[in-house]
């Protein structure tokens, strides 16, 4: 029994000399955080906030390359063909993991076969804006107008399958109007239009509108979460007025099936210390976001939920990406 556990002893040894070793040895150089969606949005600004945080931590860069297309598919299918040795790595937001391959029929990606889960990074408040020209003030009253003129009223998106175009969508179909879908290239440009009067109304994360909004030049008719979001404590959600309607938007870290568990070990283990930070959570809260700690078999297990709910509701939804 004695040399049965000396011999158990040295093998943890080992095991924990080869863990630290390899995290010891990591990162070398810097490190590619792929965004799949474009500059100015929420996933956008949370890879920032993280990336630099991650940079202080490790000593080495973290950089975020955006590689935007298809609703997210085009990054996140070229993250996938990476090689996995930790320096290309995924941020990404639900609408392309879990929901793309409910609306695309080739998403160029299998989001559990491809992917090794890192950790979870945070939650984003999403909300309904509208020009201040816009005649309703109140969800009850923009729902009046819509019902009273189907089709009359713009709504700008990030681009055909993202999250606020699923979003729209959805409320559509929950109050049951019609609106005239405006795609753009990106959240930043739609917010930008709508603050313009080119288009009346957009579903924008907190991150691409939220300084507008504190500046007047967009108007909240209602929260898109669940839950009223801490940065806008008055503003009511969409479901106070269209019971049941209510989505909290989730972003991640993924890397590429194949990469060491000791390296994604280490990441998730430096993610949470950045999630921890005073600083780190601060700034997300400035964003209209809040910090998701956890770990990777918890992200799993939420991508492989979220894949089946989400497939239910784009299905009642109707909505659908050529």
């Amino acid at each position: 029994m004695k040399k049965i556990a000396t011999a158990l002893s040295a093998l943890v040894i080992a095991l924990t000399s080869t863990t630290l070793s390899a995290q010891d040895k990591y990162p070398l150089r810097p490190v590619t955080l792929i965004v799949p969606q474009a500059p100015g949005g929420a996933n956008d600004a949370i890879a920032r906030v993280l990336a630099q945080k991650l940079s202080d931590q490790t000593g080495q860069s973290f950089v975020v390359e955006n590689r935007v297309g298809a609703g997210g598919n085009v990054g996140t299918a070229l993250a996938s063909k990476a090689k996995p040795d930790g320096y290309t790595l995924l941020v990404t937001a639900d609408s392309a993991q879990v929901i793309n391959p409910a609306l695309y029929a080739k998403t160029g990606f299998d989001p559990v076969k491809d992917f090794e889960p890192v950790a979870p990074l945070a939650k984003a408040g999403y909300v309904l804006v509208a020009n201040p020209s816009f005649a309703g003030n109140t969800m009850a009253e923009f729902i009046s107008l819509a019902k009273m003129q189907p089709g009359k009223y713009a709504i700008a998106s990030a681009g055909n399958g993202t999250l606020n175009h699923l979003i729209a969508e959805m409320l559509q179909k929950a109050a049951d109007i019609k609106l005239q879908h405006i795609p753009y290239k990106g959240a930043a440009a739609a917010a930008t239009d709508v603050v313009s009067g080119q288009v009346p109304l957009s579903v924008q994360s907190m991150p691409s509108s939220i300084a507008f909004i504190k500046s007047g030049k967009l108007k909240v008719l209602g929260v898109v979460n669940e839950k009223r979001v801490a940065a806008l404590p008055d503003a009511p959600t969409i479901g106070e007025t269209v019971k049941g309607f209510g989505a909290t938007p989730w972003y991640g870290m993924f890397a590429p099936t194949g990469t060491p568990k000791a390296l994604t070990q280490y990441l998730q283990n430096e993610i949470g210390k950045a999630l921890d930070d005073p600083d780190v959570r601060a700034r997300l809260a400035t964003l209209g976001c809040e910090p998701f700690k956890g770990t990777s078999d918890q992200l799993a297990v939420i991508v492989k939920d979220d894949l089946v709910r989400w497939a239910k509701i784009v299905k009642e939804s109707g909505a659908q990406v050529d």
